[in-house]
């Protein structure tokens, strides 16, 4: 046998804390080759096997499986290409586990109903190819046929949900109401008949330029102060709000204080305030990180009611 230390699996055993069992198993496959054996043909180790044996174990405990191990051991690839791969197996793996957190997080949220979790992890586990193609598709529908502002339509269809690979219990909850909301008949029939009414509105020549709702934020802002200070639709703040919205909407041919004038635009105005279409780019808001949408539809309802009110 020589002078060399050798150790029998036992002895192996006691030092690396791995059952004889196992030992053994790593042995009869070829990982842990014996030095060599007693006359009683006993396998016996030397230091080598030893490190060997750690090596397999830690490669093990890292999830590695046998046969790359060995192609390891021999030398058919390095031990940092098979980490490069295992690491790559490993984030698909945690990416994939992550999800289904997300995806159980949802649920309970929720309270989900049993036959409502299938569907829910089926739209959670979309890739992102997919979930752009579903809001595609929404947009094809709801606008096919109709002559549209090529921008503006451009700018609405352009925004698409980019749910990250680690999302919150909120981004993947927001994505799964999206993917619901867009596939719903009844909202895909109010979108397309705010297009009809776009398209309507540029056959007839109205301004449908940027430039014509840039005060719109102001007048929000104007409306919600008003409710705030507790003022009424047909109150002086939202006559004068009425006024300001008609004047700036009215076309050369109008004049911006007649009555049929102002009950057309709250008309106009009251169809495109839907909570539903609201709720569209908040999700997406939610699920892009972007800032929060604040919610409106109470501001828009208010500014309706005041056109009516001054429209006598």
């Amino acid at each position: 046998m020589g002078n060399s230390v050798v150790f029998t699996i036992g002895e192996l055993a006691r030092r690396t804390g791995l059952p004889v069992k196992t030992i053994r198993f790593y042995s009869d496959e070829g990982l842990l080759p014996p030095t060599e054996r007693t006359h009683a043909g006993y396998r016996l180790y030397d230091a080598t096997s030893l490190a060997r044996l750690e090596l397999v174990r830690t490669l093990r405990e890292l999830g590695i499986g046998l046969a790359d191990i060995e192609r390891a051991l021999t030398r058919q690839t390095s031990v940092a290409q098979l980490a490069v791969r295992h690491v790559e197996a490993l984030d698909e793996q945690i990416r994939r586990l992550t999800l289904r957190r997300s995806v159980l997080r949802a649920v309970a949220k929720r309270d989900s109903e049993l036959e409502d979790v299938a569907l829910m992890n089926q739209l959670a586990s979309l890739p992102d190819e997919e979930r752009k193609r579903l809001l595609d598709e929404f947009w094809d529908e709801v606008t096919e046929g109709l002559d549209l502002d090529p921008e503006f339509y451009q700018r609405m269809r352009s925004a698409k949900p980019e749910l990250p690979d680690d999302p919150s219990p909120e981004q993947l909850a927001a994505w799964i109401e999206l993917a619901e909301l867009v596939q719903d008949s009844e909202f895909r029939r109010l979108i397309r008949e705010m297009g009809e009414q776009h398209s309507s509105d540029r056959k007839a020549g109205v301004d449908l330029s940027p430039a014509r709702h840039d005060p719109w934020c102001d007048w929000m802002a104007t409306a919600e102060q008003a409710m705030a200070d507790g003022c009424e639709p047909g109150s002086e703040q939202g006559r004068a709000l009425a006024a300001e919205v008609a004047r700036t909407w009215a076309t050369a041919d109008l004049d911006p204080a007649e009555p049929r004038h102002r009950k057309q635009l709250a008309e106009r105005i009251d169809a495109g305030n839907d909570a539903r279409a609201e709720r569209y780019w908040q999700l997406l808001a939610t699920i892009n990180g972007w800032p929060p949408v604040p919610t409106r539809h109470h501001v828009v309802e208010w500014l309706v009611a005041a056109l009516r009110a001054s429209a006598g």
